[in-house]
């Protein structure tokens, strides 16, 4: 019974060892990379007045070369949400194309052959970076419960620096590590694609697998590589400090807002410029799409400063 008791207690003590070396060595990645203490941005979007000072043949040049490449991370359980999305936002983007973790006859998608999120977002990452690195500068990954709203983003990133590292959407703070969350969609620019893809062989840095014992997120994973290259994870936010890219549906953030704002639904729920919501069914996408890009008050005019065009030839609404 004694040596059976020294046994057990040995087990318990070895794994609670490797438990926190796994948390602290999570917790402490990067540290040693840091050239000076990062703190936490808020991006906010441009505000009319500025897009204004922009001439008239800039803004039209502007919309017609502000690009933006869509990568959508699907499993064959998601075929439902998978057309939707198809059928509906992404038209908006500029070129989209969907990773699966297998063949799926049904629809168009490049193989990843593996089913762990992680692998598949690193491998979708590279593909990107590797084929159009040329032709576009700004990447945005979402996975099938979420609608973008792709003018909105083109508008909140207009006067971003592409060849700046940007890692953005909405924010979340885990120990130490700060990371965008995949469920509100993830934003890079080509810098941090060029970032990220000089680590991916390096698995000191950019590991194909979490931790010790458990694995982390993938949008942690992520994370914890950018983090390497000195790419830091920040919020978007609206010229009222509302986030834009949101983790949830609309339906539930007001909600939330009728009980934690009773008089103030509307303040208190969204911002007019969101770039996502996500926790969408399929029929939820296409009254998404309807609110959004159909529905039109008769005889009222936006007077937007700028209009971003759709690519010539593209299937866009």
């Amino acid at each position: 019974l004694s040596e059976s008791s020294s046994f057990l207690k040995g087990v318990i003590l070895g794994s609670i060892f490797c438990a926190l070396i796994t948390i602290l060595g999570h917790i402490g990645i990067g540290h040693g990379n840091r050239m000076h203490h990062h703190e936490h941005h808020h991006l906010q979007a441009p505000n009319k007045e500025d897009i204004l000072k922009i001439s008239e043949d800039e803004r039209m040049e502007l919309s017609k070369s502000f690009r933006v490449y869509c990568i959508i991370l699907v499993k064959p359980k998601d075929v439902s949400l998978w057309a939707a999305v198809k059928d509906t936002w992404t038209k908006h983007c500029d070129k989209a194309e969907f990773f699966s973790s297998e063949n799926v006859k049904v629809f168009e998608s490049i193989n990843m052959k593996t089913s762990e999120m992680w692998l598949m977002m690193r491998k979708a990452y590279k593909y990107a970076f590797d084929k159009y690195s040329n032709q576009y500068h700004w990447f945005f990954l979402a996975c099938p419960t979420t609608f973008a709203i792709i003018e909105n983003l083109k508008y909140f990133l207009l006067k971003k620096d592409p060849s700046q590292p940007f890692y953005l959407g909405h924010t979340i703070k885990s120990g130490d590590l700060e990371y965008v969350s995949v469920e509100g969609g993830i934003v890079l620019s080509i810098e941090s694609m060029k970032r990220l893809n000089s680590l991916l062989n390096i698995p000191e840095k950019c590991p194909e697998q979490g931790g010790m014992i458990w694995k982390i997120s993938e949008d942690k994973q992520l994370a914890v590589c950018l983090k390497y290259a000195g790419v830091f994870a920040e919020n978007a936010e609206d010229a009222d400090g509302k986030d834009v890219f949101n983790t949830k549906s609309v339906g539930l953030s007001i909600k939330e807002a009728m009980t934690n704002h009773p008089n103030q639904v509307v303040e208190g729920c969204c911002s007019d410029m969101a770039v996502t919501f996500n926790g969408l069914t399929p029929n939820q996408m296409h009254v998404m799409m309807y609110g959004v890009y159909r529905l039109r008050a008769f005889g009222h005019l936006f007077n937007d400063a700028l209009i971003f065009l759709p690519p010539n030839g593209s299937d866009n609404d």
